[in-house]
């Protein structure tokens, strides 16, 4: 075969799913000239599993990948077909946006969206090789013989990387769909020496939606105008298509049970570790041997197909097995199966050996971001695919790269969970995860991070003056209701009893009478003449206002953290002279490398005694450097 030349780049990202298209589009239109290489040019932003997007931590981080400037939250307002804000019993840390797309106008739009990009050249080609020279990557090598030259890879291979397919007994490599896997770049990875760990996700059946007996499960409408996911989109998403509610039952569960032997993860088929979070049907009947029934979500997969999606009844059982539990459940009872549920295994890196940039330590240029780092779902891809991007491009270009704080986003919390603690399982975002959850809401991500998107060149004009707006409404809305006081006059109490509000009694500040649970910015702005702000200026205002206080301590918390943050370690640094250290932590830190005291002591293995010990060793190396700085006569 013979071996050529065929172009050069500034950078190759390796596959098109939510991850690669996130950083390929964002290292172009920071203005590099960017390769996305896909397996198939019909499977761009491919959704293989649940065709929707969004819900709990995961909305969060759409609403981050947005204010960024990334794509994915204006790909699903323009294709989704049914939207429900969650959690809206709950307080607004916890108010998550979910919407169900029609997966192919998703995946079309998408892919439409990268062949127009400025910069980006997208080719169907299978990359089998990564070309290392002193330490930093110079190229890819392609199945058919040709080189691409480049300066920086992104590794977004999803689950495509040595892919095996199974269902039941049956087996056969392959990515997900039964399209083709990429079998040789393991052989690559392993030669430059990257750790690499074996994962395992799956899918449930699809069914066609003709089959199916509504009138035995529970409707489930989405929001008549649904809030967007973007920043940037002014019309509501109206709901189209309704998903239903359904529930496996003792009989489906005796089914299962009469043939767990037959199930890839007990007969040991199956050799790749699971999602916890998400685990298959037969998985969720073992471990939960006394739960009666569970629930499962019955969803379109677009307005123009039959195919309906069985959430929460993820399988690799043998197809026999699938249609007869299928049929044991209400509203599936006479359903045709269109697709089998499968389970798949892949090759992902072991996360703990990238820097916060997701830039592999011991290779320049290589970084990494997906499911090819352990993580599981499209947000998690997609929020780390836009960030790889970001840091690829800023490197070629020589500027700062882009490290968000846990307490900046749930980016930030993502990904240094992911290079601190590694993870022993495909790794989920929940809202648990994140410490400072009322400062980190959906609905303030433009607020945090829009300067971020502007300072790396993706947040446009349109987008900054917007979002200068907003923030200005919001700014002088707090001040006004700050410097405005009422007297507790007749007529003000009369104003404000005919408006549902109790009476004052002592001197108040417009401020403090927005705590009250029966006021909102709204009213009082209409009652005292304040100037009239946007909707959303004035939830902005209504959270600041009601949950002040929390919002104070949880600041306070972070000032407090901040401190072991900015205390950073050197690159260099070696553990083994540090006395008192526990050999445990010496390994973990060695190979970890954490930037800074904070990030070591969130390390599994690192106790806070261990934490100490660094902090001592750090003043007395300051003090050492600050003693020989006065010797030689430096200030």
């Amino acid at each position: 075969m013979k071996v050529f030349v065929a172009g050069e780049y500034d950078v190759v990202v390796i596959g098109a799913g939510h991850a690669g298209v996130e950083a390929g589009l964002a290292a172009a239109r920071i203005g590099c000239r960017t390769l996305l290489a896909t397996l198939s040019m019909d499977n761009i932003a491919l959704m293989p599993c649940n065709p929707s997007i969004g819900g709990p931590a995961k909305g969060h981080l759409v609403r981050e990948v947005d204010a960024l400037g990334g794509e994915m939250g204006l790909n699903i307002d323009k294709t989704a077909i049914q939207s429900r804000l969650l959690n809206t019993g709950k307080g607004p840390a916890v108010h998550a946006l979910r919407a169900q797309a029609d997966k192919k106008r998703y995946q079309f739009t998408m892919k439409e969206t990268c062949e127009k990009q400025e910069n980006l050249d997208v080719k169907q080609i299978l990359i089998e090789d990564v070309q290392v020279e002193a330490g930093k990557v110079c190229g890819v090598v392609v199945e058919t013989g040709e080189i691409y030259r480049c300066r920086a890879v992104i590794l977004a291979t999803g689950t495509y990387l040595r892919g095996r397919i199974i269902i039941g007994e049956t087996t056969y490599d392959a990515g997900p769909n039964g399209q083709r896997a990429a079998m040789k770049l393991t052989d690559s990875l392993n030669r430059l020496g990257i750790k690499l760990m074996r994962f395992k996700t799956g899918t449930p059946a699809r069914v066609d939606a003709r089959s199916l007996d509504y009138d035995e499960m529970e409707i489930q409408p989405g929001d008549d105008e649904a809030a967007a996911f973007s920043f940037m989109t002014d019309e509501p998403t109206r709901s189209v298509a309704p998903c239903w509610l359904s529930y496996t039952n003792e009989e489906t569960h005796k089914v299962i049970r009469e043939n767990i032997h037959r199930a890839p993860m007990a007969n040991g088929v199956i050799k790749g570790v699971g999602p916890r979070y998400c685990p298959s049907i037969e998985t969720k009947i073992v471990r939960f041997p006394d739960k009666e029934r569970h629930q499962l979500f019955i969803e379109p997969e677009g307005i123009h197909t039959q195919e309906m999606y069985v959430q929460g009844m993820s399988t690799s059982l043998p197809v026999d097995v699938q249609i007869a539990f299928l049929h044991t459940i209400p509203g599936l009872r006479h359903c045709r199966v269109m697709r089998a549920g499968y389970a798949i295994e892949y090759d992902c890196i072991d996360p703990t050996q990238l820097s916060p940039t997701l830039e592999l330590k011991n290779i320049r240029g290589f970084f990494s971001a997906g499911q090819s780092n352990g993580t599981s779902g499209y947000e998690e891809a997609a929020a780390q695919g836009l960030i790889a991007g970001i840091n690829a491009a800023m490197q070629v270009k020589g500027g700062e790269p882009l490290v968000l704080k846990r307490s900046e986003a749930y980016i930030g919390v993502l990904i240094d969970d992911l290079v601190t603690k590694g993870t022993n399982e495909p790794y989920r975002m929940m809202t648990s995860r994140a410490e400072y959850r009322l400062i980190l809401r959906q609905d303030n991500a433009d607020l945090r991070l829009t300067e971020y998107g502007r300072r790396v060149g993706l947040v446009s004009d349109k987008r900054y003056v917007r979002y200068q707006k907003k923030k200005e409404e919001i700014e002088t809305a707090l001040k006004t209701l700050n410097n405005t006081m009422l007297t507790p006059s007749s007529e003000t109490n009369e104003k404000l009893t005919a408006a549902g509000m109790g009476e004052i009694r002592t001197v108040t500040s417009l401020f403090d009478l927005l705590r009250r649970p029966e006021a909102d910015y709204k009213k009082v702005c209409g009652l005292f003449g304040l100037p009239e702000i946007s909707a959303e200026a004035a939830k902005q205002v209504d959270i600041t206002v009601t949950y002040e206080g929390y919002i104070r301590r949880q600041q306070d918390q972070i000032e407090r953290m901040e401190k072991l943050e900015t205390k950073l370690l050197p690159p260099d640094m070696d553990y083994g002279k540090v006395p008192s250290l526990r050999e445990e932590a010496r390994e973990k830190l060695a190979s970890v490398r954490p930037r800074s005291v904070g990030q070591a002591g969130r390390i599994s293995g690192v106790s806070p005694a261990d934490v100490s010990v660094l902090l001592v060793w750090l003043e007395k190396e300051r003090r050492m450097k600050q003693e020989e700085g006065a010797e030689n006569g430096i200030s």
